[in-house]
């Protein structure tokens, strides 16, 4: 019998004083460790170099990495072991969502995907007012 997956949001921090080449080291193995122990990772978004609100660990910027993703719940207190025991790993916050949280994240989602797809009026006023600029230069010349 398979255990009920819930959905989950982790954000993390990673040292910023690493290398690209080692951040994503260090998110590969994150979301290797999470795959591999029953769990499905659904959206990654990396934020980048921010600089912190106070210093963590003399340090005072570092990456920050959202995830979402649906696991069983036996595997946030080994996931959560994981990132305590990862040097590079400065902060990090495990979030369930309820249905609530999940409500506004598909409809974030959704307004994303609203806002990429070009939308077909805006093309035809678009095209609309080239013509009429053209049109104003034709009378101009029929003037002369």
């Amino acid at each position: 019998m398979s255990e009920v997956k819930n959905f989950y949001e982790l954000t993390y921090i990673i040292n910023a004083a690493l290398s690209d080449d080692q951040i994503k080291e260090v998110i590969r193995r994150v979301n290797q460790y999470i795959e591999e122990h029953g769990g499905e990772i659904v959206e990654i978004d990396e934020w980048g170099t921010r600089r912190l609100a106070y210093p963590i660990q003399k340090r005072r910027n570092g990456y920050y990495v959202n995830m979402y993703f649906r696991a069983p719940a036996s595997l946030i207190a080994a996931l959560e072991r994981f990132l305590e025991i990862d040097e590079q790993v400065l902060r990090y916050l495990t979030l369930r969502m309820d249905a609530k949280m999940l409500r506004h994240y598909e409809r974030r989602k959704q307004q994303a995907a609203e806002a990429a797809r070009p939308r077909p009026k805006d093309v035809a006023v678009e095209e609309e007012e080239d013509v009429e600029v053209e049109d104003e230069g034709e009378e101009e010349e029929e003037e002369e």
